[in-house]
């Protein structure tokens, strides 16, 4: 027997996918149209879950046999009980551009990721601030000391608050949109205006769960805002910075995705493969030399500002790109320099 939750917010920490049924879906079965959707699953699986109250549509209970409409919202529970993470301390060098008893300032490498989570439960800044801070935590839905994160392959500063009150007083300042959030990116592409803002709200992917993309469905997705400037421009790539008005999984990657500009180097977002300039041989190489340099989205978060939970002062942290990111950028400069690009 299945228990009833009255409150759809008592779900939420379960959910780990929903789609918004696009307008032109046509009635499907609910079983056959998310194994159609859904890698690696079986229609026998869904099934399962359906009849164990883990697939709900429009926050109700459904049958295998219902049909999906155009609007509707369908949320995934977690197929398993959600696990409680064990948060192991482990010796693991982190770069602390700034500490006091408030606050953490750590300069992220790229390739490490942030929190703990399936395949990814050591090795993790988790992990290393455990054993930095000297404490073994167990967590259930939520991320110890870390009120923001980035992404695994982009690399720059995080905050990390030391203490309960800390969390709060910066978790408010995210959610009212009022920390300063400054990026620098490699993009492809040269721009036709020199700055400019992108509103575009941001769903998942139906294609692929671990890709988003801009919608224009209204009432889909998260509000999302990015605001760039181009620093400089290479002709076929451009250096821009970027300053997050709201922050969205993957948002600057998506939205530069949106506009023709993808990150250079970005694998999930197309930008792993030329895209710009003439391909003759040496170009060529010059471009495979720059992704083995940095096989990742060249993505760095740069600067952090915010009002201090301790001293209740705006403060502002700055960071140097790293090796992989300021060596891929002198090659494209030096390049730009030495020979004369036509735009295509």
């Amino acid at each position: 027997m299945i228990e009833e939750i009255i409150n759809p917010e008592d779900r939420k920490p379960f959910v780990i996918q929903e789609f918004i049924v696009d307008k032109g879906q046509t009635p499907l079965r609910v079983d056959k149209f998310l194994t159609e959707r859904i890698e690696n699953i079986t229609r026998s699986k869904i099934q399962r879950a359906i009849d164990e109250g883990k697939i709900w549509i429009n926050d109700k209970y459904i049958k295998s046999n219902t049909k999906v409409q155009p609007g509707d919202k369908i949320e995934i529970l977690s197929f398993e009980e959600p696990k409680i993470y064990e948060i192991i301390p482990e010796d693991i060098p982190i770069d602390i551009a700034y500490e006091d008893d408030q606050i953490l300032i750590v300069n992220k490498k790229p390739g490490m990721t942030v929190h703990p989570g399936v395949g990814n439960f050591s090795g993790t800044l988790s992990n290393a601030l455990a054993f930095y801070l000297k404490n073994e935590i167990k967590v259930k839905n939520r991320h110890p000391y870390l009120v923001h994160r980035i992404d695994k392959d982009t690399s720059g500063l995080l905050v990390v608050a030391k203490n309960d009150n800390a969390t709060r007083f910066l978790m408010e300042q995210f959610r009212a949109h009022t920390i300063i959030r400054k990026y620098i990116a490699l993009t492809w592409g040269s721009f036709d205006q020199t700055e400019g803002t992108i509103i575009g709200n941001i769903t998942r992917s139906t294609q692929n769960r671990k890709r988003f993309r801009v919608t224009n469905e209204e009432g889909v997705g998260k509000y999302a805002v990015t605001h760039y400037k181009v620093l400089e421009d290479f002709t076929y790539t451009s250096l821009i910075e970027c300053q997050l008005e709201t922050g969205r999984t993957h948002q600057i990657r998506v939205h530069m995705k949106y506009i023709g500009h993808p990150l250079f180097a970005d694998e999930t977002y197309g930008g792993d493969k030329i895209l710009k300039g003439v391909l003759f041989s040496k170009y060529k190489q010059f471009v495979d030399n720059c992704f083995s340099i940095m096989p990742r989205q060249a993505l760095h978060a740069k600067t952090l500002g915010f009002i201090h939970p301790g001293t209740r002062k705006e403060v502002f942290f700055d960071s140097e790109l790293p090796d992989d990111f300021s060596s891929v950028l002198e090659k494209w400069r030096n390049a730009h320099n030495a020979y004369t690009f036509d735009k295509d």
